[in-house]
């Protein structure tokens, strides 16, 4: 009797140390409230856009936009402008990125410069 409340208790404990393993070890699913974030990825590169699947080994970005740097040839003067990702000879419309490059990802603040430029690249007629 005492051999078998001995096993069963081993064998909840042995349960409970499982569940608590998985649950740690499972991919973590992060949402955010802004309607955009910025992705800092390892190469340096910066995108600002909607990110779905953080947490899993290829989240997706939409909606994607990206700095540039244009220089004035009088003046020398660089001057970075926000421009949105698919006028490109492939258009695309969406990035996949295998998360082991994401250095960080930031909610990109409603009232924030970025923000305001892209909404003011949306009200442009594309």
């Amino acid at each position: 009797m005492k051999r078998a409340l001995l096993l069963a208790a081993v064998g909840l404990a042995a349960v409970a140390v499982c569940g608590v393993a998985w649950k740690l070890a499972a991919p973590k699913i992060v949402r955010f409230e802004t309607p955009f974030q910025a992705v800092l990825l390892d190469n340096g590169q910066v995108y600002y856009g909607k990110i779905q699947g953080l947490g899993s080994p290829f989240p997706v970005l939409e909606e994607i936009y990206y700095v540039q740097d244009q220089v004035d040839p009088d003046t020398k003067q660089v001057k970075h402008i926000l421009v949105r990702r698919g006028n490109e000879w492939h258009a695309p419309n969406l990035m996949v990125i295998n998360s082991s490059h994401i250095i960080l990802v930031e909610p990109v603040t409603p009232g924030s410069k970025v923000a305001k430029l892209i909404e003011d690249l949306n009200k442009k007629p594309q």
